[in-house]
């Protein structure tokens, strides 16, 4: 055999065993996905939380398995993500179960639940508690994955134009209002609305909504809502911690590397320790800032209040429970996951200080 051809052979059988070796085969399969994110990129928090996440994942995969972030509305309407993902029209969003409860109500106790926890006594029940397996098993009949991607301390319970002297003056005010604790505002006779975020101020400027709650001070602050109503509402009894998704597409979810599904789950678990940490760094500069600079008042319901909310929030359980087997079982969890955690919790309860 001549020079050449051995050198041809030499060759020929590199390339060969390059073609199979993993690093090839990685090359080879390289994956590139859309991700429409529910919330914009200059919303403090969440909009970095959905870039954040794209990086993780296309930086920690080397660029084989490279994530686009795309600003709401880019790709599809904002609250249209369960619908386009399922069916495959984009392959992901950053998100939140909260905004599924068109379709099955009992999904926003993946997101937050009125008079709820704090965030560990959350994910607790969530990922070991069994809310997931219960949330999975209505994702995977719409060829959906839920990955949980975000996490966000406490939030405000509403911006209104003049104070609230009682809750019956509540009656009949139109209100953008989010999750289980719509339902609570709705049964006082609050007319709610769930509008994304970017739609919230033009709504309140124009009067089509009279009152709104969206987030935390520092995400509120750049939406500039003390711009038209000067009253700052607290506790966030509605949701006191809230949690945030990366919904993906099943059938393509499931084609992944086992490297890949790594990756968004790494991703998003860093991703949330990070928000967390960062809402809860924040957000008591901004509501500072609001107070001396925009002459925003920072308000708070009394107990009874409190009490009345609580209330309504126990009958919309039971009644949704009775009519609504999904939401019933997400909250027989979600109360007996709690009952038997409050032998931890409250044998580990702290006031704030015990000095006097």
């Amino acid at each position: 055999m001549s020079k050449t051809l051995l050198k041809t052979a030499a060759l020929a059988a590199v390339a060969g065993a390059f073609a199979l070796s993993p690093v090839s085969e990685a090359q080879a399969k390289k994956v590139k996905w859309k991700m429409q994110a529910a919330f914009a990129s200059t919303l403090a928090h969440l909009g970095p939380a959905g870039q954040r996440i794209a990086d993780h994942i296309t930086v920690g995969s080397g660029g084989k398995f490279s994530v686009k972030f795309f600003e709401p509305g880019a790709l599809i309407p904002p609250l249209e993500c369960w619908d386009a993902v399922s069916k495959g029209s984009v392959e992901s969003c950053y998100t939140t179960p909260g905004y599924h409860t068109g379709k099955y109500p009992g999904l926003a106790f993946m997101t937050a639940v009125p008079f709820g926890p704090g965030a560990g006594e959350f994910m607790a029940w969530q990922w070991f508690g069994g809310g997931k397996d219960i949330a999975t098993k209505i994702y995977s009949k719409h060829n959906l994955t839920s990955t949980a991607c975000g996490l966000i301390g406490p939030e405000t319970s509403g911006w209104f134009k003049e104070p609230v002297k009682d809750l019956e003056s509540l009656r009949g005010l139109k209100m953008r209002f989010f999750g289980l604790g719509a339902k609570v505002m709705t049964k006082i006779g609050v007319s709610t609305q769930l509008l994304a975020g970017a739609d919230i101020y033009p709504a309140l400027e124009r009067g089509v909504i009279d009152a709104t709650e969206f987030s935390m001070p520092n995400m509120d602050i750049s939406l500039g809502f003390y711009q038209i109503a000067k009253n700052n509402y607290f506790p966030g009894w509605h949701q006191q911690v809230s949690v945030g998704e990366f919904l993906s597409n099943k059938k393509m979810h499931d084609a992944l590397s086992k490297q890949n599904k790594r990756l968004i789950s790494i991703g998003c678990k860093a991703n949330m320790i990070y928000e967390y940490a960062e809402t809860e760094a924040q957000n008591f500069g901004a509501m500072l800032e609001m107070k001396s600079k925009y002459g925003v008042t920072n308000r708070r319901w009394t107990d009874d209040q409190l009490a009345v909310f609580e209330k309504a929030w126990m009958e919309v359980v039971e009644e949704e429970s009775a009519k609504d087997k999904t939401f019933k079982e997400f909250a027989d969890s979600y109360y007996s996951f709690r009952k038997q955690y409050k032998i931890w919790g409250e044998a580990q309860s702290l006031k704030p200080t015990y000095l006097k």
